[in-house]
């Protein structure tokens, strides 16, 4: 994140990006915006006379439907009587007019598809109207995140939108929505969201204050915000959860997690978040535990062999080969004679070879995607191990770790797991097991450190909190989480009103 600090070479940016404003943000007076705007061919500014005066409507085209402004706007204003500016805001049929004399209003909201109403464009007294077009999508089923169980409602680009689905979840008093702009050219729409009375202050005013301090010129999506906003920007690991779905997003919010939308972007971003919440599916909570408590421990056992499978068979073909069994040892001979590069360069060929396909078919089009996928692991996989370039033995774990690695909810946690496994692999083949626990130890104080918005990323193991084992490893049934995580730090710390429930039970008895 660019913050802004106190410095020469800070002081030198902030010089260069205050050339970079528009002459827009520079021009002080309306007459002198509006002379600039007029140089646009979406800018729209025209006269119009009504009973007892002329009035000026101003609009950007592509952001204000015209259609809209003739059937809403004009028949009223035609047919009113008022000899002031003011006095049309009791003729015009709109909830929210924004009646202004602020000259830097006028040109924020003119510019984020308001109409401007005024009596001549050098007049800096005017009314703000918001009728924007809608050019966005319809709502989906979501894409990343699909599940079998559950709602099928995934989030747009329209901020205005998503808010409206998560309102329909959570239709309380207490949840709250702070919106602000960031971006020193995009000037993106944010919003804070959270539930005021659960979530904890600190977490609220760390989210915002960083979203405020943020000083970088282009802001698109989401996933600029996080990189920005995450406690250790070098940190192969996302510490913050990114999500498609506005019922996850309630449940964070439930537990005590805040959250920000961007306007133009279909996830929602939210935190604290632990590294186990990477690798819990929506489904966990759908099922019943003990379903949930297996499919989750498969997954990470997946993610274990993912990244350890290749590494262990560089190192104790290299290195270790007294542990291989004796039963084991015809098969990797015969599967390796005539291979000509050792284990560590014929695995890093094949690893890569994988990558190469994984990226060709994310970047051609889904059914030309599919298609080079499947054809050409086929294909090379085959001709390799025919060629004796390869070991069968190591192609087959090397196509049973992709699969595995597969099995991660989360694509940037996927992405992590995927770069994880060739610093482990060229340990391995270096220095063995030896190498391998290395790099584990290294990669166990990074966790150990990393945190998210200020709280510990590794949590419930370290610090270690029991009652949050409940829903880490395992999840056990939901008589048993009763409390919400401590590492939220919620104000309202329990889930069940302990008092109702032991009354209808007594109702019942």
């Amino acid at each position: 994140m660019l913050f802004r600090r106190k410095n020469k070479t800070n002081n030198n940016n902030n010089k260069n990006g205050h050339k970079l404003l528009s002459r827009a943000e520079r021009a002080k007076s309306l007459s002198d915006f509006f002379s600039m705007m007029e140089e646009s061919k979406d800018f729209v500014s025209s006269d119009h006379k009504l009973k007892h005066m002329t009035v000026r409507i101003s609009y950007l085209n592509p952001m204000v439907d015209p259609k809209s402004i003739r059937r809403d706007i004009l028949p009223y204003l035609i047919s009113c009587d008022a000899t002031k500016l003011e006095d049309l805001v009791h003729y015009l049929p709109f909830v929210s007019i924004t009646h202004t004399k602020d000259v830097e209003q006028i040109k924020e909201k003119l510019l984020k598809g308001f109409i401007l109403i005024q009596k001549h464009k050098e007049d800096p007294d005017g009314l703000l109207l918001e009728l924007t077009a809608q050019h966005g999508r319809q709502v989906t089923p979501p894409e990343v995140e699909f599940s079998v169980i559950g709602p099928k409602t995934a989030f747009v680009e329209s901020l205005d939108t998503n808010i409206a689905l998560i309102r329909k979840l959570l239709p309380i008093p207490n949840f709250k929505v702070k919106e602000m702009s960031v971006g020193k050219v995009t000037k993106t729409k944010v919003a804070v969201i959270y539930i005021d009375g659960i979530a904890n202050r600190e977490n609220v005013n760390t989210l915002t204050q960083r979203l405020k301090d943020i000083e970088y010129d282009n802001i698109i999506d989401s996933s600029f915000l996080v990189q920005m906003l995450s406690d250790n920007k070098h940190s192969p690991f996302p510490q913050l959860v990114d999500t498609e779905r506005p019922d996850r997003v309630v449940s964070a919010l439930i537990e005590g997690k805040v959250a920000f939308i961007l306007d133009g972007s279909p996830f929602v971003i939210m935190g604290p978040t632990t590294i186990m919440e990477f690798f819990t599916a929506f489904d966990d909570y759908a099922l019943v535990w003990y379903l949930a408590s297996f499919f989750r421990l498969v997954r990470l056992g997946s993610v274990a062999f993912s990244v350890f499978a290749t590494p262990l068979y560089v190192a104790v073909l290299t290195y270790h080969y007294q542990l291989i069994p004796q039963d084991l040892i015809g098969t990797l001979i015969s599967s390796r004679m005539g291979v000509p590069f050792p284990p560590i360069i014929e695995a890093l060929l094949m690893e890569l070879t994988i990558e190469v396909l994984r990226e060709a078919g994310v970047r051609l089009p889904t059914k030309v995607g599919q298609t080079i996928g499947i054809v050409g692991g086929i294909v090379i996989g085959t001709a390799s191990v025919q060629a004796n370039l390869t070991s069968n033995v190591l192609l087959i774990l090397i196509a049973m770790a992709a699969l595995a690695s597969f099995t991660t909810p989360n694509y940037k946690m996927n992405n992590t797991v995927r770069l994880l496994r060739f610093p482990f692999l060229i340990a391995a083949g270096f220095f063995g097991m030896i190498g391998i626990a290395a790099v584990f130890a290294i990669l166990v104080a990074h966790l150990l450190k990393l945190t998210s918005l200020g709280r510990p990323y590794i949590e419930p193991f370290y610090p270690l909190r029991l009652s949050d084992l409940k829903d880490a490893f395992v999840r056990l049934p939901y008589s048993q989480q009763g409390q919400r995580p401590l590492l939220q730090r919620p104000v309202d710390s329990g889930r069940v009103n302990t008092w109702r429930a032991n009354f209808k039970y007594d109702i019942d008895e």
